[in-house]
């Protein structure tokens, strides 16, 4: 019988030649495509996440309590939970001072701006620094009563830690979704699924709209999951979402950064055309009442396409009644600038929650007052820190006509600044909440107006008297007393 183990040796040469042969006459697409298939079956370099709770609370719109307790306050989101995940009403949570409709249908409910876009719905905002930089993987967000108000999640681009602040503040958006009912008042850990940004942040910022919400909604605490270098995606597990792409054509297509808006403003080099089509055939008038129900930024857009839509779209008409809240993240002194032109009929105007971190400039401020405020009617300044002592001399003497004033949370004016507000002699509505203004004497006397002050919802009317004291006119004054005082002060003429 013939050996079998040289015959075995023979075979193995033969198939370890032939392995060699196909690997020498192997083709480039075929050597890279096995590589691709390697590279994406190996694990990928670990990078530790970062978990941190709110270090500080650096600014709100509202809060249930008073400036001087912790009590419901804003101040309570900071650090570790106090009481997740515990349900139920605790006075160490933090707690916006409104929830429904109520606010909205009581009698000093102040009238919306036309306008607002639809995806538009937050109604206050609270913003969070955390210790360490990250690139988020994950915002876990404590309520522990009455959940359901968080509406938007945003990142910003400037670390509020450091001593060379960028040249632009970028805001990024997370997260944002309609408001939704929630079943239960019970507590929960809301963790929406966020996108990825391009820069490290420790500013986060939660809007809130608690419009269908049956009582306050209550949050414990934020978690910031994070990593130090930014993630690359591995194609092999990760899925891109379509909508996503959709939104990062739209803001190249349509530009929603801050210098595209600008741009778009500023826009006057217009095609030239024959005609404008049916457009020629059109009132005047009818064009003027099918763009009102445009936004602002659709109105800049619609001005680049022909000389007769910009026409239009510049008209001062457009912007008799302009709300610029909704896109508080862009709006800057460049921006008020471009617009100056088209607001000289301007009578409500909304500047709320724009300018901060240098956006706007008490310069940039004054000359838009200076161009536009001799008709304005209505001011809404809520949450603008970047007004002091010489914005409001500038709106005395700028706005004649004006008439409502909303100071809400300008928590930087100087208490000797509200005097400036008695030479605005036809003022029916001033908003106070959370300002220096030292109540009592000085404001009332110097205004020499009948006040109304809502507490709760309950009205209580009186009259200031020579002591500058309140001597009320309803039984109720009992309620000035509740710890959830809206702070909101109605200033009325006499026999107004």
């Amino acid at each position: 019988m013939p050996p079998v183990f040289p015959m075995l040796t023979v075979l193995s040469m033969f198939y370890y030649m032939c392995l060699r042969r196909r690997a020498r006459t192997a083709t480039r697409g075929e050597m890279n495509s096995r590589r691709a298939i390697e590279s994406n079956t190996r694990a990928l370099p670990i990078n530790v996440e970062i978990v941190q709770y709110a270090k500080e609370v650096l600014d709100f719109s509202s809060h249930y309590g008073s400036e001087n307790s912790m009590s419901y306050t804003m101040w309570n989101l900071a650090g570790i939970p106090n009481v997740y995940p515990s349900s139920g009403d605790f006075t160490q949570t933090a707690v916006f001072r409104t929830y429904g409709t109520w606010w909205d249908r009581c009698p000093s409910a102040r009238l919306p701006f036309k306008r607002t876009p639809s995806t538009f719905c937050s109604q206050d905002y609270v913003e969070l620094a955390f210790e360490e930089p990250v690139y988020p993987t994950a915002v876990h967000i404590l309520e522990t009563y009455h959940p359901g108000a968080i509406v938007r999640i945003l990142a910003c681009s400037a670390n509020p830690y450091s001593q060379n602040p960028p040249a632009e503040v970028r805001w990024e958006i997370l997260w944002s979704e309609a408001p939704v009912r929630v079943d239960g008042p019970q507590a929960r850990q809301f963790t929406p699924c966020i996108k990825q940004i391009n820069f490290p942040t420790n500013l986060i910022r939660l809007e809130v709209n608690s419009s269908l919400l049956d009582y306050y909604t209550e949050l414990d605490a934020v978690v910031l999951h994070g990593v130090k270098e930014r993630p690359v995606l591995s194609l092999k597990t990760s899925m891109i979402d379509m909508n996503d792409i959709d939104e990062d054509e739209d803001e190249e297509k349509y530009g929603c950064g801050m210098d595209t808006l600008n741009k778009q403003f500023s826009i006057v080099t217009l095609r030239e055309w024959p005609t404008n089509g049916y457009f020629d055939k059109l009132p005047y008038e009818l064009i003027q009442l099918i763009l009102s129900h445009l936004t602002v930024p659709d109105l800049c857009r619609l001005a680049q396409t022909c000389k007769l839509l910009y026409q239009h779209c510049c008209d001062p008409l457009q912007y008799i009644h302009l709300s610029l809240q909704p896109y508080w993240a862009r709006i800057n002194d460049t921006s008020l600038e471009y617009l100056q032109s088209r607001c000289t009929l301007i009578q409500w105007l909304n500047l709320s929650w724009t300018g901060n971190r240098g956006a706007i400039s008490v310069s940039g401020f004054s000359r838009f007052l200076k161009v536009c405020g001799s008709e304005l009617v209505r001011l809404e300044l809520s949450c603008g820190h970047f007004l002091n002592e010489t914005c409001l001399e500038v709106i005395t003497e700028m706005c004649p006509n004006l008439q409502e004033l909303n100071l809400s949370s300008c928590d930087k004016i100087p208490p000797q600044a509200f005097n400036h507000i008695a030479k605005v002699g036809g003022l029916k509505r001033l908003i106070l909440y959370r300002t220096k203004v030292e109540v009592g004497k000085s404001i009332f006397n110097l205004c020499n107006k009948c006040f109304q002050s809502w507490y709760g919802g309950l009205g209580l009317e009186g009259q200031v008297n020579e002591d500058g004291d309140k001597n009320p006119t309803s039984e109720s004054s009992s309620v000035c007393h509740s710890p959830r005082a809206l702070g909101v002060l109605q200033l009325r003429r006499k026999g107004g």
